[in-house]
């Protein structure tokens, strides 16, 4: 049966109670914007709900819903000719489906004469395909130019995995911070935080790391190397002997038939060194103290799962794992009860309550107050600069 989402719109009073994170309840004075919901699952519609609460109007009328076929349908059943349209979408597992969903509803939009649509995407999808990888494509980029050609003409996202994404659009995108909420639930929720330290599962998360200790005036220490794994599982060739130079051998890359493709006459190209990673190492002292990681995303959890048994090992005495997008795709909230994890916070990006009827250390953090704030802030023209505040280069 298709998903219906009708309601109306209505302004803000004026006069609204001061919110906690320092963002307030402004009175909109500017007419003509409506948020919608995307309807790609049940935890879609709740942050919406959530959202428009928060702004003081209603979801716009529309109905999402998926042929016999498959095949994705969108009515828009109200005016929105020359009005700013927020589309509210979540990625669910289906990610896909919620992309395209995504798209045809932005085109609906378009068709109809929406004056500006903006995208509120809180976890923005294939954003870690964003690198060349040999043969392999920029999904990343690929998206954000289909996004464009549907009709966007602006995203609301938080921590994109890679701060370098912005530069795939050809229209503007606003980057917001989960870290302020995570931070405070740190200082509100954790007892005895003050002997904690923040770790960095990876050299490659150390700035996010280490900007969170810097805020909370901790300690920080950084993981390095990879698990050993049994010769069973060693089988991408990095056991084998590294190739030999010999006087009739071929530097060149060797083709089907025993053929070689050879360099230029006179030309013998070095070889590259094959990269070997050490065993897991922790840099820093987590010896009786409470170890909280760092990460933007937490998916398959098995390296999180390994890091917390070497920092049980060098002492830490409860761990925490912080992230803003939890995806816990798998068997992830099965390997987190199983470990040695005391609790995993996430905030609601990303819908996740399956997850947490099957794993209680699961604990979710609201971000709609940021969210709705940005999506006032655009409408009514104010600058973004007040989300960003304390915000650094390098966070």
């Amino acid at each position: 049966m298709p998903i219906r989402r009708f309601g109306g719109h209505r302004c803000l009073v004026s006069h609204s109670p001061k919110l906690s994170y320092g963002y307030t309840k402004m009175n909109i004075s500017k007419s003509g914007y409506r948020v919608f919901s995307a309807n790609s699952s049940p935890a879609c519609a709740q942050l919406a709900k959530k959202i428009t609460e928060r702004l003081g109007v209603e979801l716009g009328k529309s109905v999402v819903y998926q042929e016999a076929n498959r095949e994705t349908r969108v009515d828009v059943k109200e005016s929105v000719r020359g009005q700013d349209i927020f589309i509210i979408q979540t990625i669910p597992r289906d990610v896909n489906t919620a992309i395209m969903e995504l798209l045809i509803m932005a085109y609906a939009l378009k068709t109809s004469c929406a004056k500006n649509i903006i995208g509120v995407i809180p976890y923005f999808p294939y954003s870690k395909q964003c690198k060349m990888r040999k043969r392999g494509s920029i999904v990343c980029k690929l998206l954000a130019s289909m996004l464009a050609k549907a009709g966007l003409t602006h995203i609301i996202t938080m921590d994109l995995h890679q701060k370098e994404v912005q530069g795939f659009f050809s229209f503007p995108v606003d980057n917001l911070r989960a870290s302020p909420f995570l931070i405070q639930y740190i200082q509100e929720e954790i007892p005895d935080y003050r002997n904690a330290t923040i770790v960095a599962k990876s050299p490659s998360s150390a700035k996010r790391a280490q900007s969170y200790a810097e805020r909370l005036r901790l300690g920080l220490a950084v993981m390095h190397g990879e698990a050993h794994h049994s010769e069973l599982d060693m089988a991408d060739g990095r056991q084998s002997p590294p190739l030999s130079r010999t006087s009739t051998g071929h530097t060149g890359l060797e083709l089907p038939g025993g053929r070689h493709q050879v360099p230029f006459p006179g030309i013998e190209l070095p070889i590259m060194m094959a990269k070997e990673k050490p065993p897991i190492t922790v840099v820093g002292d987590v010896g009786g103290r409470i170890a909280i990681i760092i990460d933007d995303i937490i998916d398959d959890v098995e390296d999180f799962v390994a890091a917390a048994e070497i920092l049980k090992e060098r002492g830490a005495y409860k761990i925490y794992i912080m992230a803003t997008h939890g995806l816990l795709s798998a068997e992830a909230p099965r390997l987190i009860e199983e470990s040695a994890i005391d609790e995993v916070v996430v905030t609601n990006t990303v819908p996740h309550e399956i997850q947490k009827l099957q794993c209680p250390k699961i604990k979710t953090v609201d971000v709609s107050m940021i969210l709705a704030e940005a999506i006032r802030r655009i409408h009514n023209g104010e600058s973004m600069a007040y989300l960003f505040r304390n915000i650094a280069v390098d966070d």
